[in-house]
């Protein structure tokens, strides 16, 4: 089986539910603590082992290229004032990965940003990390994803357990335990009614899966939305008995969500190296003014 070393960043939305700070800033560069949201992303993919990533923008989200391109104005700055160690930081982004982007022309959906990454796949699996979704922990998710992949030669979705409410908004799986926290998935439906859902576990922003997917979704109708649904394509892979979940470890932050980014900026904040100390004293004394 194929070792897993192609990204794929969709990145084109337009942040909607984070307004007015979407408006000019793409929802992936907002930061968390230091750093934008999609920094987080990319250096997971690495830590996984990936070595090249696409990311699929549309207009207006240049500044995600420049993020990851060298700065030599910045980083003659910071050599000429001795600071080593923010010029070791900003040249780090840079050395990253094998970075190439493309434009999605058209808000067709998912599925269809997707597909803009045929040539790029070129025949090879590819691990799709959604722009939307941070997820931190250890062992990298998109890791644990590409090491299930190779094990069981089957697309792999990313799943976690969420609440009815909720997962009417996402999707929903019918799934079979296999071993541990890997199960087979035999079917799938996106945004389910009530009377719909299958069962709680949902997919969460991580997805490694065959190039068989791009033909899939070639011959994939609209559907919610009447958009291009990833979830309707990769529901033929596990109709084909080709699929299965990890309920992946790790904290995951939906960053197109305004509490979901506050989450994420108090609890890494709180972790922090150089203001962890200090955020939690305050934390602390916030937290007795507003019992």
């Amino acid at each position: 089986m194929n070792k897993v070393t192609k990204a794929i960043i969709p990145a084109g939305g337009l942040g909607t539910r984070v307004l007015p700070a979407s408006k000019a800033i793409p929802k992936e560069m907002l930061q968390i603590v230091d750093k934008p949201a999609i920094q987080y992303i990319v250096e997971e993919a690495v830590a996984a082992g990936i070595t090249d990533i696409l990311v699929i923008t549309n207009r207006g989200k240049s500044i995600i290229e420049d993020h990851f391109d060298k700065s030599y104005e910045l980083e003659c700055l910071l050599e000429a004032k001795g600071k080593t160690g923010p010029l070791e930081e900003i040249r780090k982004i840079s050395d990253l990965a094998s970075m190439c982007y493309i434009r999605q022309k058209e808000a067709k959906g998912l599925g269809h940003a997707i597909m803009c990454a045929k040539t790029f796949a070129a025949g090879d699996p590819v691990a799709i990390l959604y722009g939307d979704d941070v997820i931190i922990g250890e062992d990298p998710a998109i890791g644990q994803l590409c090491r299930a992949y190779e094990k069981y030669g089957r697309g792999v979705v990313g799943v976690k357990e969420v609440s009815e409410e909720a997962i009417q908004k996402y999707s929903s799986l019918q799934v079979e335990n296999i071993e541990g926290n890997v199960y087979k998935v035999t079917d799938m439906i996106e945004k389910p009614s009530k009377d719909e859902i299958m069962s709680l576990f949902s997919i969460l922003g991580r997805c490694v899966l065959p190039y068989d997917i791009f033909e899939i979704l070639e011959n994939t109708a609209p559907g919610a939305g009447n958009e291009i649904q990833l979830t309707d394509a990769m529901k033929t892979l596990a109709r084909r008995d080709t699929m299965v979940a990890v309920d992946f470890t790790g904290t995951r932050y939906d960053m197109g969500n305004k509490l979901g980014i506050m989450q994420a900026n108090c609890e890494v904040a709180l972790k922090h190296p150089e203001i962890g100390g200090d955020f939690r004293q305050y934390i602390l004394e916030l937290a007795e003014k507003i019992k």
